[in-house]
């Protein structure tokens, strides 16, 4: 019997887009995903905002995604330790990697281009202060 490797990818996912698909996509090739979802707090702390979504309600939405079989509670770095301590064989993640992991254990993909949580978020305000007046 085969086992399949466990494949991880890291991500806070404050805004579920497309590109977080693809990524997700690509490291099934690789084996038995395995999200790594970032806690409110480490979002806060890293990032300097609250996620829109909380961390319950983002790992139900990346539960619902076919190529993900799992998804743990993480802090925003993955280390050395987090991968030997959830028994995972590779690291996938987009060329913003600033994790501090072997290169043997990691896999980088181009990021998607033209998106990202933070391009939603703010074409979400840019299109709600255009049209305030419509919601009023």
């Amino acid at each position: 019997m085969i086992r399949k490797k466990n494949i991880l990818v890291d991500m806070s996912c404050s805004i579920l887009h497309y590109g977080h698909i693809r990524l997700l996509k690509k490291a099934s090739k690789f084996g038995k995903v395995i999200v790594a979802l970032t806690s409110d707090n480490e979002i806060k702390k890293h990032k300097h905002f609250s996620p829109e979504l909380n961390f319950k309600h983002r790992k139900e939405l990346i539960e619902s995604i076919r190529y993900v079989n799992k998804v743990i509670k993480s802090k925003f770095h993955i280390n050395e330790n987090f991968l030997k301590k959830n028994k995972i064989h590779l690291l996938v993640h987009g060329n913003d990697n600033s994790n501090k992991i072997k290169k043997s254990h990691l896999k980088i993909f181009p990021r998607t281009k033209n998106i990202s949580s933070t391009i939603l978020r703010k074409k979400i305000l840019k299109n709600y202060f255009k049209n305030e007046k419509r919601y009023k």
